[in-house]
């Protein structure tokens, strides 16, 4: 078992930006709006049986206005490249070539999407066969653009970013589906606490309507199936729905941010996160009474913001943990957003400052009565992030004072 924790925080680290771009909307007041009204944007047909939570339309020529730019791009791509956008505006750097020549980057990606019709058309030929030696060699370099060799690079969600926003400072690609957003702000808030780095853009991006990936995740009987539910009402009915989300935050040091006038959403406090064996039923919910116990003092007024998927046993031994803290009122991003893998996490850090800033934690959206509604505004949000099936992370948003 392997565990991990930001380092002691020497300077206080804020959260001055944030873009989202997801299945309820673009930006914040869209999102925040769709949360107040409970809305859920689900998609039962599209994709018979399995269900996503689709991607809202967006004019992404706002954010990358070069065409040339979104065509080498599949969507996932294009969805992190225009909420890292979004972020960068929220935080006012926008353009600003001093900061962004040295603002670093640590990204959440999962593995790039295929091209279906190429590999289908490929298929259908094998199929067929009689094909001549080569002809695979031939298809491939004569069907597939440069930038999409089988499948795009995690990594290359990072240099998009990078080109379109003119972002000079260090990069850094974190792979392995829902710990990776935890590690991406664990490493993120580390730097900036040590003193290591001023400032950075971390975030994730998914596209959960990708057949591709409901054939993966059907192997292992992940997929939620027929009819839409809520996170917590899915245990006999168990599996998570695909979400399309892009999250991205601008972390910074205090002094930093106060040496340009910027204010703060929320300042993020500690990211821990581990790895629990799951051999034994416990292991999880053990694992994240850990990482509850290694954040800082909870004094004020709190809550927790969930990713919990929906899929079993996981989100069973989350609940169970949820239910030794029953005095935080929680909320799950599952429900409303859907699963979006790498940006769960940095999902749930961005609800969590948004909720600060507004003063209210957004109303519940459950029929189980596992989410209660909360009176007054929330000091103190711990983000919990447990994969499906492997990895746990944790973090402490708190309000500035």
């Amino acid at each position: 078992m392997t565990e991990t924790a930001s380092k002691p925080a020497q300077t206080e680290v804020w959260i001055t930006g944030i873009g989202l771009a997801t299945s309820l909307g673009e930006g914040l007041d869209a999102n925040w709006a769709a949360l107040q009204e409970k809305r859920i944007n689900v998609d039962e047909k599209g994709f018979a049986p399995y269900i996503v939570h689709p991607l809202m339309p967006v004019t992404f020529d706002s954010q990358i206005p070069k065409k040339g730019d979104q065509r080498q791009m599949e969507a996932w791509q294009r969805i992190g490249t225009y909420a890292a956008g979004l972020a960068l505006d929220s935080a006012g750097i926008k353009g600003n070539k001093d900061i962004l020549s040295k603002i670093d980057m640590v990204v959440a990606a999962g593995g790039g999407e295929r091209d279906l019709n190429v590999d289908t058309g490929v298929l259908t030929a094998e199929a067929k066969g009689a094909n001549a030696p080569g002809f695979l060699n031939e298809r491939l370099m004569s069907d597939l653009r440069p930038t999409l060799f089988l499948a795009q690079l995690s990594n290359l969600l990072a240099g998009n970013i990078a080109i379109v926003h003119g972002i000079g400072g260090t990069s850094r690609t974190f792979m392995g589906e829902e710990v990776a957003g935890a590690d991406a702000a664990r490493i993120a808030l580390s730097r900036i606490a040590s003193g290591e780095s001023d400032i950075a853009l971390i975030g994730g991006s998914h596209n959960g309507e990708r057949k591709d990936l409901m054939v993966l995740y059907e192997f292992g009987d992940f997929n939620l199936k027929d009819k839409f539910a809520p996170v917590w009402a899915r245990k006999d009915h168990a599996g998570f729905a695909l979400g399309s989300a892009g999250a991205f935050l601008v972390l910074e040091s205090k002094a930093h941010a106060e040496a340009r006038g910027a204010k703060p959403f929320a300042k993020l406090s500690s990211v821990v996160a581990d790895l629990a064996r799951r051999k034994t039923p416990g292991d999880m919910a053990a694992t994240l009474e850990k990482l509850w116990a290694k954040l800082p003092k909870r004094d004020g007024k709190g809550a927790i913001i969930s990713g919990a998927t929906g899929a079993e046993p996981a989100t069973s031994e989350e609940r169970a943990f949820l239910k030794g803290h029953a005095e935080f009122p929680v909320r799950s991003t599952g429900t409303m957003f859907g699963h979006t893998m790498e940006t769960q996490f940095p999902l749930g850090i961005a609800l969590a400052a948004l909720s600060i800033s507004r003063g209210a934690l957004f109303p519940p959206n459950d029929s189980t009565g596992t989410e209660i509604e909360m009176q007054g505004a929330p000091t103190q949000i711990v983000v919990v992030g447990a994969g499906h099936w492997r990895g746990e992370g944790m973090a402490l948003v708190e309000a500035v004072s």
